[in-house]
């Protein structure tokens, strides 16, 4: 099994010890290398070979978006991606449009980061956690649903069992546990079954689907 090789940019050792102990619990992933500063990034991935470098937007030490655009530059085929805590859209985009094939927020469930890498991996997703990328203003959220948990009931109303619905977006089975203790609490229902009547009760079984498709498919 080829494992992905992943690369950090982040000053933070607490931050990148965090993003240590989460890829140890996925098979197929493993951090290579972590650099504290913008100088040591290209060296690093030029001794290290990663598949996949995930760099801190905002570090006193590291310019995201200049270590994006050498990075991509210099090696064309490695995923990057900038991870932080802003919202904003403008600065998402920007990072988008110099070549980052992901931005993922801090907030992001740590549970996640595996399958999110994976995605990126894949090219099945190009902003992250809840899904970064704000959603066309025609789309409504409903019940407040998150577009994980959005994903995660589409899931359901197609018959899809926790196993396979960890294994389709990438997640354990305990993180899919979490998201539907959500999804019963937002939708005010006890079980997956009423879950499922819900989304068909409000037409959301297909537009769900539909919504996630516009959100999260690649570019």
């Amino acid at each position: 099994m080829k494992r992905i090789r992943v690369l950090i940019g982040d000053d933070q050792a607490i931050f990148v010890e965090g993003v240590r102990q989460v890829i140890a619990s996925v098979d197929d992933i493993e951090l290579v290398g972590a650099a504290e500063s913008e100088a040591k990034v290209l060296p690093l991935v030029a001794n290290t070979q990663p598949d996949f470098v995930l760099i801190d937007f905002l570090s006193p030490s590291l310019d995201g978006l200049a270590c994006l655009e050498r990075v991509r530059s210099r090696y064309p085929d490695v995923k990057v991606a900038l991870i932080s805590a802003i919202r904003d859209p403008g600065v998402i985009e920007s990072a988008l449009r110099r070549g980052a094939c992901a931005f993922i927020l801090k907030t992001i469930d740590p549970n996640d980061l595996g399958g999110v890498i994976h995605q990126i991996m894949n090219g099945t997703v190009f902003s992250a956690a809840d899904f970064a990328e704000p959603a066309p203003a025609e789309v409504s959220r409903p019940a407040g649903l998150t577009e994980r948990e959005g994903a995660i009931l589409a899931a359901l109303a197609r018959g899809l069992s926790n196993d396979a619905i960890a294994q389709e977006l990438w997640i354990t089975k305990q993180t899919v546990k979490f998201h539907l203790r959500n999804i019963y609490r937002k939708l005010n229902v006890s079980n997956r079954t009423e879950a499922v009547r819900w989304a068909y009760e409000n037409s959301l079984a297909v537009s769900l689907d539909d919504q996630l498709l516009t959100v999260a498919g690649a570019r």
